[in-house]
């Protein structure tokens, strides 16, 4: 396999490998893979176990909805809390 970066890109990965944080190339592009996969893991399960079930109560009862405003309002007030 082969893959080409950006110059900025390969500069970074040459420089993990020169500071002795990684041994070579390749495990520096295999450990950005794995913070890849790791992110994406954690982006589906935030849509299934947070994101998916709020949309399903807010579907079967939309008077839970709050407009913009209202949230703009509970912002305020936390932050004015918060001072």
């Amino acid at each position: 396999m082969s893959i080409t970066l950006p110059n900025e890109m390969a500069d970074v990965v040459k420089s993990k490998v020169r500071s002795g944080e990684y041994a070579s190339e390749s495990e520096v592009i295999r450990d950005g893979l794995r913070t890849l996969l790791a992110r994406d893991r954690a982006m589906e399960s935030w849509l299934n176990n947070q994101v998916a079930p709020a949309y399903d109560a807010l579907k079967s009862d939309p008077s839970r909805a709050v407009t913009a405003d209202q949230v703009r309002a509970r912002l305020a007030a936390e932050h004015a809390k918060a001072r």
